[in-house]
């Protein structure tokens, strides 16, 4: 092969030189013009299709030729045009280098508008021309409109059918496709309709909804998202590489909620790389971090990338077997060398990586030069710049640099596009070729599980074109469930209302029985609290007031309240709390207390509930005391043990019967009972109420008996079996012999076994009962013959204590035999009593009425006597026993008197003389108070304190009354003398104040009514200050009786000091009013004439007021 040489000439044409190049070889041999439209200036070019880094693909192209021994003999002259992708420029370009530059073939352009430009031209001069680069237009791809261009790039066409094989591979029948025109309106409304074609062409695949994204922000790419979710789950996309798109997109799916399991977005572009972005400088970045550099959401794109998939060409560096690497750097080098010497020009960082595209330019021109060389052969070349005849020696099959290169019959490239996913690690994984022949296509897919292509989804499983239930959720058939949805809900409420209901009632019921049980059970535990134990001295003092006489009720029968029953051994007694009132109760002592579990409890609500005429009532158990109590119904009368013992009592044989079958009525229903039997029935637990009906007590606490220790003489009643067994617990049978002994104790009248009359002892009798035999002690039945005893009571007593518990009756036939021992009686032990009372009746009326009598006479005296003692009102409150309270009287008057120098008169007498002469005194003076309404509260010695106006308040009248009552009592000395001393004679002093005071009693034994006041005092005072034969006056009491009262007369004495009231005025009482005015004390002269006249009037004017009262009454 002869070496090429290269020369660069540099013509001047029309066009101005920048956009214009040539390069051509030697003149020697044949020589083929080349006409290159390039570009050199637009945006994206260098990394694209750029001049500066892709012309020199041409040359190396040439040298293959050359080295392959094609083309021998021929040179290839380059003439290179810059259109810098326009579409105008293109037109210009291919005419210029066809008409000027006179070229055999155009390579390019490599945009689509220029190159459809281009193409027509060339069609019109039927040279031609070979495109390369970023053309993809299908319709560019169309034979009948070009037939003599050929196109070394894959088509838009191609991506369509490569899409579609996806689709068919995956058994995808319909998707939805979204594209955007951001900075190129061009290219993916080419792909929208090219896919259009496809799909119509085939018709097996729907394109169910195209969708056009304008508004490229978050709201705008959900919006769009939201229309898409309810019409595909399989999203087809285009939009310009490069600037952010497919991340924005997927992080509004994200955010919109579908990047799930059945959402797959696939990605495709012919100008692409996939999943990683080519920058300038060679270098390459992942579509989920932006250009700006890295931020928060990288990691939310990167999980929903792996959600999808991308369809390309590997910007035509996808080629099997390529050192792509070798030629990028050797296309870079020659652009500095010959004969392009683009040194300067091509300096820079965006020159010094080849373009995408540039294995495109050397696969073009080697074609070129492959079918010249072909054509040569054929002997064609003569018709070498004809298209229609180049056009059938183009098609061919070789690996260029681009990759395999097929070219089919119409000059257009079979390209070979690529699938692309991610793999859990975020790499760009090839996962199929796909090699598109016109409008077929071969899937080779590079797995062998086909799970790898789905590792991001749960269990690694394709997903569906449309989801089972439909984009809506409305595809599946309903479930039952679904069907009838309302009746179901309405179902399951119901059945939930009625479970709830059911599961509520037995709650409730549960509930309602356990607090119903705890309700009894709180009946028959009674709270020591409410145990009031009663001292009966106590008692007797605490119903007394201090100011009341009522004695203490009185009883002539046998019967006993609790207040007077003490503490004994065995029991205590109360009075319980009640709801408004007390109930007496007596108490069994118990040394243990018993865990009381759920069955026991159950049997103290039972044995509360027991009830009958012969029981006596339990009422519970005290389980908080110091000590654990059994409540039980107090009986007045006590047990039959006392009244046995009582010898008071009275007893004839139908009482002795009475007593007997109320015990067997008792044992009867104790033994049919959920008791059972009584088990230590003794005479002390019968006990006798006030009705004199026998009531069985202290039954049923059989755990309680089975754990304490009993004394021997409580153990006489007990059967020599249970003895001998130790059993506490007790049978029918115990209690048939316990009844018989019991039945001895009555009819003898005499304790357990005479043990007051034995010379053994309890333990000895008990020691002799547990050997048994012939000598086995037994009760005697010697009784007081002058009572009638049936004798078959007694021998049914024998049999009722044989040694044999098969030979004792039953409590059945106990009661039977009774009932015929007394056929003839029905009447009852009440009733008995009652017959008993009435035959005394009669024989007791007399001597009650005549004591009668005698009580009222009595009654009179005692009243008279009291009436003395005490005011009238305060007296009949006392014996009503009703409480004195203290009372305050605003206005009386009050009086003392004191005999003058007394205790010279009582040194002269004996103290028997002294007494007989102050009691001829005061009966002088308490006749004259009995004509006035005046009180007389006490004596002391020669001491008179009386007081008017209480206990009965008389208005203002009380001063007159004392005025009178003194006047008398000074009257009345003038006749009175002393027996044993009759030249001497008796003086007054007497002192009056009125003023308020309080009277009450004082005092329990001998009680007094006293008064308390100043007023008291300032009378005291008054009559100590005074004079032998004076009234003296204070001057509240000369106020009232001479300017309220009036009609006596006064004399002032003038300023006196008093002790402990300091200096007053006083006055003198003179005497009544009747016109004389004396001048003075000295002179004054009382006649008893005119007193007596006073006394006449005075008592008329008394008399003419009651009677005024009594017409008004």
């Amino acid at each position: 092969m002869k070496h090429f040489m290269f020369l660069v000439l540099f013509l001047v044409t029309t066009i101005p030189s920048p956009t214009h190049l040539q390069v051509a070889t030697g003149t020697t041999g044949n020589i083929i013009r080349v006409g290159f439209i390039h570009c050199r200036d637009y945006q994206s070019a260098p990394i694209t299709v750029g001049y500066r880094t892709s012309a020199s693909a041409a040359s190396i192209a040439v040298d293959r030729l050359k080295r392959e021994g094609l083309m021998v003999g021929w040179e290839f002259n380059f003439t290179i045009e810059f259109d810098d992708c326009v579409e105008s420029e293109a037109a210009g370009m291919t005419v210029d280098l066809i008409e000027k530059h006179n070229v055999d073939v155009i390579i390019g352009p490599t945009m689509n508008q220029p190159t459809l430009a281009a193409f027509i031209v060339s069609n019109y001069y039927n040279r031609p021309i070979i495109s390369w680069g970023l053309v993809n237009a299908a319709q560019l791809d169309d034979y009948e409109r070009f037939p003599n261009a050929g196109i070394m790039s894959a088509g838009q066409r191609s991506l369509g059918v490569a899409i579609r094989a996806v689709l068919t591979e995956y058994g995808w029948n319909q998707f939805v496709f979204a594209y955007f025109t951001e900075e190129d309106a061009e290219k993916c409304v080419t792909m929208r309709n090219d896919l259009q074609q496809v799909v119509s062409y085939f018709g097996d695949i729907i394109l169910a909804y195209s969708i056009q994204v304008t508004d490229i922000s978050n709201e705008g790419m959900i919006s769009a998202l939201r229309k898409i979710q309810s019409r595909g789950r399989i999203i087809v996309t285009c939009m310009k590489d490069g600037i952010g798109l497919r991340r924005k997109w997927v992080l509004a799916a994200e955010e919109a909620g579908m990047i799930g399991d059945e959402y797959v977005y696939i990605f495709s572009d012919i100008k692409s790389k996939g999943y990683y972005v080519p920058i300038l400088g060679g270098g390459e970045r992942p579509a989920w971090i932006p250009s700006s550099g890295s931020d928060e959401n990288d990691t939310r794109a990167l999980k929903a990338f792996k959600k999808s998939i991308f369809v390309c060409d590997m910007m035509g560096q996808g080629s099997i077997a390529t050192n792509y690497t070798v030629f990028g750097t050797e296309v870079v080098a020659r652009m500095k060398e010959a004969p392009y010497y683009c040194t300067d020009d091509c300096e820079g960082k965006n020159y010094s990586v080849a373009a995408t595209y540039s294995g495109q330019l050397h696969d073009a021109v080697y074609a070129y030069g492959v079918a010249l060389d072909k054509m040569a052969k054929a002997g064609q070349m003569v018709n070498y710049r004809n298209a229609s005849a180049f056009m059938r020696y183009f098609p061919q099959s070789f690996v260029g640099m681009s990759g395999n290169v097929n070219i089919n019959e119409k000059g257009t490239r079979n390209p070979t596009l690529f699938l692309l996913s991610l793999d859990e690690n975020g790499n760009n994984t090839l996962r199929a070729t796909i090699y598109v022949e016109n409008m077929s296509a071969t899937f080779s897919p590079l797995y062998s599980d086909e799970g790898v292509m789905w590792s991001s989804r749960k269990g690694n499983v394709r997903p569906n074109d449309v989801p089972e239930c439909g984009f809506t959720g409305t595809g599946c058939p309903k479930s039952f469930v679904e069907e009838y949805l309302i009746w179901v809900i309405v179902a399951v409420v119901v059945l939930f209302l009625a479970v709830l209901a059911a599961g509520s009632g037995i709650y409730f019921s549960i509930k309602t029985r356990r607090q119903e049980i705890e309700r009894l059970n709180q009946l028959w535990q009674i709270p020591f609290i409410h145990l009031h134990q009663i001292n009966s001295k106590q008692k007797g003092k605490g119903e007394h007031s201090v100011r009341s006489l009522q004695s203490g009720t009185s009883t002539l029968s046998s019967r006993t309240t609790v207040s007077f029953k003490t503490e004994t051994r065995n029991f205590l007694f109360f009075s319980l709390q009640r709801e408004s009132d007390y109930e007496p109760v007596v108490a069994k002592k118990h040394a243990y207390r018993p865990r009381l579990d759920d069955e026991k409890c159950a049997f103290m609500r039972s044995l509360r509930t027991l009830d009958h005429d012969n029981l006596n009532r339990f009422i519970g158990l005290c389980l908080d005391g110091p000590q654990m109590l059994s409540v039980w119904r107090f009986c007045s009368r006590g047990s039959m043990a006392d009244v046995i013992l009582k010898a008071t009592i009275q007893m004839d044989n139908f009482f002795i019967y009475s007593l007997i079958k109320d015990i067997v009525h008792g044992l009867v229903f104790l033994h049919s009972s959920i008791v059972g039997c009584h088990g230590m029935l003794t005479s002390k637990c019968c006990l006798i109420d006030d009705r004199w009906q026998v009531k069985i007590s202290n039954y049923g606490l059989k755990d309680l008996r089975s754990i304490e220790m009993y004394e021997k003489k409580d153990l006489l009643w007990s059967a020599p079996e249970l003895l001998r067994a130790e059993d506490i617990k007790g049978t029918k049978e115990g209690d048939v012999y316990s009844l018989g002994i019991i039945c001895a104790e009555l009819i003898t009248r005499k304790g357990v076994f005479n043990m007051e009359d034995r010379k053994e002892d309890p333990e000895e009798i008990i020691y002799l009962l547990k050997k048994g035999g012939m000598k086995s002690p037994r009760p005697d039945l010697d009784y007081d013959h002058t009572i009638e005893i049936n004798p078959a009571l007694l021998h049914l007593i024998r049999d009722c204590y044989t040694e044999r518990p098969s030979e004792r009756p039953s409590i059945e036939t106990v009661r039977s035999q009774l009932r015929g021992m007394n056929s003839s009686r029905n009447d009852n032990l009440m009733d008995h009593v009652f017959n008993m009372l009435e035959s005394y009746a009669s024989s007791l009326e007399e001597e009650v009425s005549e004591r009668t009598k005698e009580l009222v006479e009595e009654k009179k005296k005692s009243d008279v006597l009291l009436y003395r003692m005490l005011p009238k009102t305060v007296a009949d409150k006392l014996k009503l026993g009703q409480t004195v309270e203290p009372e305050t009287f605003e206005q009386v008057t009050i009086f003392f008197s004191d005999v003058v120098q007394f205790t010279t008169l009582a040194s002269k007498c004996t103290p028997l003389q002294v007494v007989n002469l102050l009691n001829d005194l005061y009966t002088i003076f308490d006749g004259i108070i009995e004509r006035h309404d005046v009180y007389k509260v006490e004596t002391i010695g020669d001491g008179y304190l009386c007081v008017s106006g209480l206990p009965h308040r008389n208005g203002n009248e009380h001063v007159r009354q004392i005025a009178l009552m003194s006047l008398a009592f000074l009257s009345s000395l003038e006749f009175f003398r002393v027996p044993h001393l009759p030249s001497e004679r008796i003086n007054l002093r007497i002192g009056m104040n009125c003023g308020s005071v309080v009277a009450g009693v004082v005092g329990l034994t001998m009680p007094r009514f006293c008064l308390f006041g100043d007023a008291v005092n300032t009378a005291s005072r008054m009559e100590s200050n005074g004079k032998p034969g004076k009234i003296h006056l204070s001057a509240e009491a000369n106020r009232l009786l001479t300017e309220t009262v009036g009609g006596f007369v006064t004399e002032s004495r003038g300023e006196v000091i008093i002790k402990g009231k300091g200096v007053m005025e006083t006055f003198w009482l003179i005497g009544p009013n009747s016109g004389i005015r004396p001048t003075s004390t000295k002179k004054i002269v009382k006649p008893k004439k005119m007193y007596e006249e006073f006394q006449m009037e005075e008592l008329h004017r008394q008399e003419t007021l009651k009677s005024d009262d009594v017409l008004s009454d």
